[in-house]
C-alpha cells in the first residue's frame, strides 16, 4: 500500500458573507484544475488561503491570529505558501505582509482568479506576491471597474453549502457608500454580470444537480443590464432563470429598501419557484442615526416600502440588519430601533455593535462615542425582542402543512426539544420553507434534494419542529399543494 502523499494540498478558511463563499468555491476549482486536492488539516496543506472579511473588526481579528500560529509552520516548512485574499487583503494590501511577514501573498477581491498563477510564481521565485484593485479614486470609473473584474465560472460542488444549493453571483461591487461600511472600496464600483451568462450558469448548476441558487449582489435588486438591446432588472432575470429545468427555489440577497420596485414584487408573486423571503436590511431606527449612515431613506420610506411587501406578498418573510452604538446614537434613537422591530416583525435581525472601520466616512467625520459595555446592553435588548418576535411568529405554524426543500440530515439536531430518546433510530432531517424558515423533522435521507410536505407541531425561536404528511413531491409537477405560508 503506498504512503505517496499529492504533491498539491490546499487549505482554505472562509469567514464572512455568501460573496466570500463563492469566491472560494471558484478559487478552488481553479486550483484543482492545476492539481490541487483539498485538505481540512492546515499542517498536510502546503498552500493555505485565508478568504477574509473586513466588514468587522472581529473577523479580520480572527485572521490575524490565525496568520500568528503560522509563523513557526513557515519557518519548519520552508516552501509552504500562506495566501490572505479577499476583502481584508483589498484593504489592508501592504499592511498584511508588515504585520504578517510569513504570508507570501495577498490578493484582492477582483484578481481571485490569478491566485494559481501567483502561488506557482511565489513558490518558484520565493518573491511576495501582491495582486489588488485601483483604489475608488486612483482613476476613472471605467478603470476602477476594470480593475475588479475578475470573474471564472469554475465551480466546486464540495465547497457548497450542500450539493443541492449553489450561489450565482449577479453583480460586484456597490455604490452606496454608507459611512459605516467598506465594501464599496473593497468591492469596487457597482457592476452587473450579463443576463446570458447569468443563464448559461444557472443551466451548469442544474446539471450537476443543483435544485437551490441564491443570487448575490450587495444590493441586489439594483441589478440592471443592457443586453442584445434589452435592458434587464431583476424580475427579468428571475423571470429567465424560473424556466430553468431542474432548478426548484430561487432566492436573492441582499436587498436595498429604495429599489423594492413594484415590478420584483410581482415577478415574486407570480413567479412559483421564488422565495416569498426578502432580507432588507434596515440598519436603524432613528432617522437621525440613518442619516449619519447615509443609508439614503428614512423610516417611512421603508415603512412604505413594508407596505407594498404586504400588499403584494401577505405571507411574505422579511428579516434585516441593524447596527446598534453607531456614532452618536442616543437612548432615544435606540429606543427608536426597538419600535422598529415591534412593528416590522421581522423573521430575523441580524444585529451587530458598530465597528470602526479605517477609511471609512464614519471613521473620518465621527466619534466613535458609545462605551463598550452600552453597545452590549444595546445589542442584548434588541436579541431579546428579535428572539420573542421570532418565537411567537414560528409558533403561528404549528398546526399547518409546509413544503420543504430537504437540505441533508440535521446538524444541531433537536432531540431534547422533540422529547425524543437519544437513541432514537431515526434520522433528523433539515430543510427550509419557501419563506426561508427552517425546519427539523425524521425522514429517510434519500429525501435530500427533494420537496417534502412537512406537518409542524411544535417550535423554537429559529426553528420549526415537524413530521412528514407525504413523500416527495414530484419534481415539476404541475399540481404541486398550494403554500400555506411564507
Amino acid at each position: 500500500m503506498s504512503d505517496h502523499k499529492p504533491e498539491k494540498m490546499l487549505f482554505i478558511e472562509t469567514v464572512g458573507c455568501q460573496m466570500n463563499v463563492l469566491d472560494s468555491e471558484l478559487v478552488v476549482a481553479a486550483l484543482r484544475k492545476e492539481g490541487y486536492q483539498l485538505t481540512d488539516n492546515m499542517k498536510l496543506a502546503d498552500t493555505i488561503l485565508f478568504n477574509t472579511c473586513s466588514v468587522r473588526e472581529h473577523a479580520e481579528h480572527k485572521i490575524y491570529s490565525q496568520l500568528g500560529r503560522l509563523k513557526y509552520s513557515k519557518q519548519a516548512r520552508p516552501d509552504l505558501v500562506i495566501g490572505v485574499m479577499g476583502c481584508m487583503a483589498q484593504k489592508d494590501q501592504n499592511q498584511i505582509f508588515q504585520r504578517a511577514p510569513q504570508v507570501d501573498l495577498v490578493v484582492g477581491t477582483g484578481q481571485l482568479a490569478e491566485i494559481p498563477r501567483l502561488i506557482q510564481e511565489s513558490r518558484e521565485k520565493r518573491e511576495r506576491q501582491l495582486a489588488v484593485s485601483l483604489n475608488r479614486k486612483a482613476g476613472t470609473r471605467q478603470e476602477v471597474s476594470s480593475s475588479f473584474q475578475s470573474y471564472d465560472p469554475l465551480r466546486d460542488p464540495e465547497m457548497r453549502p450542500s450539493p443541492y444549493q449553489a450561489y450565482v453571483r449577479i453583480m460586484f461591487g456597490c455604490d452606496k457608500f454608507c459611512t459605516y461600511c467598506v465594501v464599496p472600496m473593497t468591492r469596487g464600483p457597482e457592476q452587473s454580470r450579463n443576463p446570458s451568462e447569468i443563464l448559461q450558469e444557472t443551466v451548469a448548476l442544474a446539471h450537476q444537480g443543483v435544485q437551490e441558487i441564491t443570487l448575490l449582489g450587495q444590493t441586489v435588486n439594483s441589478y440592471r443590464h443592457t443586453e442584445n438591446g434589452k435592458e434587464y432588472r431583476l424580475a427579468d432575470l428571475l423571470e429567465m432563470l424560473h424556466g430553468v429545468e431542474g432548478i426548484q427555489r430561487i432566492k436573492f440577497v441582499t436587498n436595498y429598501p429604495k429599489d423594492m420596485t413594484g415590478d420584483l414584487l410581482q415577478a415574486i408573486r407570480d413567479l412559483r419557484k421564488v422565495s416569498h423571503y426578502l432580507h432588507v436590511p434596515l440598519q436603524h431606527g432613528c432617522d437621525d442615526v440613518l442619516k449619519r449612515m447615509k443609508r439614503g431613506y428614512t423610516v417611512e420610506e421603508y415603512r412604505d416600502m413594508m407596505g407594498r411587501i404586504r400588499e403584494t406578498l401577505p405571507a411574505c418573510a422579511v428579516s434585516s440588519d441593524f447596527i446598534v452604538g453607531f456614532c452618536g446614537e442616543s437612548e432615544e434613537a435606540h429606543q427608536k430601533s426597538l419600535a422598529a422591530l415591534r412593528e416590522f416583525r421581522f423573521k430575523n435581525s441580524f444585529i451587530f455593535k458598530y465597528s470602526e472601520r479605517p477609511g471609512t466616512k464614519a471613521s473620518e467625520n465621527f466619534q466613535d462615542d458609545i462605551p463598550e459595555e452600552v453597545k452590549r446592553r444595546r445589542n442584548n435588548e434588541m436579541l431579546d425582542v428579535q428572539n420573542a418576535i421570532s418565537a411567537e411568529d414560528n409558533a403561528d405554524f404549528i398546526g399547518r402543512e409546509v413544503e420543504v426543500l430537504v437540505e441533508g440530515p440535521s446538524k444541531n439536531a433537536v432531540k431534547a426539544e422533540q422529547n425524543r430518546p437519544s437513541n432514537a433510530s431515526v434520522d433528523q432531517l433539515v430543510g427550509r420553507t419557501r419563506c426561508d424558515r427552517i425546519v427539523v423533522f425524521d425522514g429517510n435521507p434519500r429525501l435530500t434534494g427533494s420537496l417534502t410536505q412537512v406537518a409542524i407541531h411544535d417550535c423554537t425561536q429559529t426553528t420549526l419542529l415537524g413530521s412528514i404528511v407525504t413523500r416527495s413531491i414530484q419534481h415539476g409537477s404541475s399540481d404541486l399543494l398550494p403554500i400555506l405560508q411564507s
